[in-house]
């Protein structure tokens, strides 16, 4: 198949799942949505121009930055399009659906007048304080699964007017998306969710979870009180295991033993909890707070030590979002800009991970999008890399003008019977 039929056709469905996303905005925010996705998949970047020249479009470049800047502050797209998603996910989401989600930051070291600018803790500079923003994705997947659904990411500031705290912004997430997967999934977070505010809340909901905990939090185990970090060096951890850590293309190999505690929080005495303690990670054991049912049973322990595991494989996610598409490299100045941004990639990323992963018809071009990679080292483990750089390549070869919206609400949804 010649490279501008499958670059065609590959635009044909960015410009229908375009237009299921933007199908409850305004004419105007529906063109500039679909141009957005196809531009930042073009040209692997997130700055106007680039994107601008990516559309081929015969209007001055400047005349498109400005059209770009009116639609990308208005108020309501990154709700919109959270909401599209969603429910166009909801379907994939199963009761043990991992829901892993990850706080991060994006660093801008040289940026001086972007608004609200905060100082945030660096991930990649082990914990420096720079300029930047902080973020917050939430991704699913199954545990025995490559394969992964976006379906949550946001930008914010605690210098912001509307900023209340970090606690907020994470439940905001949380209460979204569990409102339009009808509480199905178990929650997995780093210990940045180790907070009463959030096992209060997930608690009186009812939603599975599994938390890392800091070690300092006190916890009911039988009759006395104990602090968690004594309480998992004492516990005695008869499995064993080994586990491969893969990080910076080196692999690290672990002896680890692991094993469990019935535990309550001193708040929420009614609701049975278990602890996972895993020995052999690091000097301290690894605590894992769940409201899954733990037994002695090698199985079970090990299904959930490696369901919180998955998440490493979610960190890698995160830098293919920020490195792919230049995430940091972002110049628009408004607070409302960045936010919206953020929301545009959730679109990108969401079209090459569910609609051409799931799509069966669409996944024979993805061999085509591989061999347009052309990577030195073959394809790496982290496969979407190569379908964004194989995206990027075809269209830019094939220099094809964005073909016109879809609008109609009837052909989208035929459209969309294919995903």
């Amino acid at each position: 198949m010649y490279n501008s039929k499958i670059a065609s056709k590959l635009q044909s469905k960015i410009s229908q799942f375009s237009g299921y996303v933007s199908s409850k905005m305004d004419k105007t925010l529906r063109r500039f949505v679909t141009e957005a996705v196809y531009g930042i998949i073009t040209s692997q970047s997130v700055m106007l121009t680039e994107i601008g020249r990516a559309i081929s479009s015969n209007v001055s470049l400047k005349k498109i930055e400005e059209r770009f800047c009116r639609q990308l502050i208005k108020p309501n797209l990154s709700k919109e399009i959270h909401t599209a998603i969603l429910k166009h996910a909801s379907s994939y989401i199963k009761e043990d659906t991992l829901l892993i989600l990850d706080l991060s930051d994006i660093h801008k070291k040289y940026a001086e007048e972007m608004e609200y600018l905060a100082k945030v803790r660096d991930g990649s500079s082990n914990g420096a304080i720079v300029n930047g923003y902080w973020t917050n994705q939430v991704i699913a997947t199954e545990l025995d699964s490559r394969e992964v659904i976006p379906l949550y990411s946001d930008l914010y500031s605690q210098n912001a007017p509307e900023f209340k705290s970090e606690n907020d912004e994470i439940l905001k997430a949380i209460d979204m998306i569990s409102s339009s997967v009808e509480n199905r999934g178990i929650w997995v977070i780093d210990r940045g969710g180790d907070r009463d505010v959030l096992y209060n809340r997930l608690l009186t909901t009812q939603k599975k979870f599994i938390i890392r905990m800091v070690g300092n939090r006190n916890l009911i185990c039988g009759k006395s009180t104990r602090i968690a970090l004594e309480l998992a060096e004492s516990t005695r951890t008869p499995y064993q295991e080994t586990i491969v850590k893969q990080k910076d293309g080196k692999e690290k190999i672990y002896n680890i033993s692991y094993g469990f505690r019935k535990v309550k929080l001193p708040n929420n005495l009614d609701t049975q909890l278990y602890m996972l303690v895993v020995k052999g990670f690091g000097n301290k054991p690894m605590m894992l707070l769940t409201t899954e049912l733990l037994k002695r049973n090698y199985k079970v322990l090990q299904k959930i030590l490696h369901s919180y595991i998955k998440r490493w494989t979610i960190e890698q996610t995160i830098r293919f979002i920020k490195q792919n598409y230049a995430l940091e490299n972002i110049r628009v100045l408004k607070y409302l800009r960045l936010k919206n941004m953020m929301a545009l990639l959730l679109v990108v990323f969401y079209y090459i991970a569910v609609v051409l992963e799931k799509n069966q018809k669409l996944k024979i071009m993805i061999g085509h999008l591989y061999r347009q990679a052309k990577r030195v080292f073959g394809i790496p483990n982290f496969h979407y890399y190569a379908i964004g750089d194989g995206l990027s390549a075809i269209f830019s070869k094939a220099a094809l003008k964005l073909k016109p919206i879809v609008t109609d609400s009837k052909q989208i949804e035929m459209a969309f019977d294919d995903y």
